[in-house]
């Protein structure tokens, strides 16, 4: 969090100063300048069962979210997903990979996650728009373990089956 705080200031003492501050403030990104705000955002905004970790504080762009469901299928697990926000963010959405192995309907065995606000396009209307942020993803991809999970339309197909015919195995 002090890194963030950090980031901040010397974000506004560079638009307060007039020359050398244009020059480095071309340096940083439209995509930094939101994480700034977002990232803060989302932290004080955390389900309970997750938790953000920044490997390098100077790239706010890249983190990995723990996600520890308190209740349902995947209870008392602990499920690493690699959360990349591309220099497009926010037109485009993050990039997420699950890094843990999981038999879930909505994550296939290469970690990719169905999920579709992380859709550029989705059918359903619900994909990715500009007016999202960094918290809603991070919710969305906690509701995989608990209400958003998608057995009728599933990325994992052999998991839902397996679901369909056996729900307590």
């Amino acid at each position: 969090m002090i890194t963030l705080s950090k980031k901040l200031k010397q974000q506004q003492q560079q638009q307060n100063s007039p020359k050398k501050e244009v020059e480095e403030n071309k340096r940083i990104s439209i995509r930094d300048k939101l994480l700034v705000k977002e990232v803060q955002e989302m932290e004080e905004n955390l389900p309970k069962t997750c938790k953000i970790d920044f490997e390098d504080p100077d790239k706010i762009h890249k983190f990995t979210l723990t996600i520890t469901p308190d209740e349902g299928f995947w209870y008392g697990g602990k499920y690493r997903f690699i959360v990349n926000v591309p220099e497009d963010y926010n037109i485009v959405p993050p990039v997420v990979v699950c890094k843990t192995r999981i038999w879930h309907p909505n994550i296939n065995e290469d970690g990719e996650v169905c999920l579709s606000l992380l859709r550029q396009s989705s059918y359903d209307s619900l994909g990715w728009a500009p007016t999202r942020k960094l918290k809603d993803v991070i919710w969305g991809l906690n509701s995989l373990f608990s209400d958003l999970l998608n057995f009728d339309d599933p990325l994992n197909v052999d998991a839902a089956d397996h679901y369909a015919r056996n729900k307590e195995e």
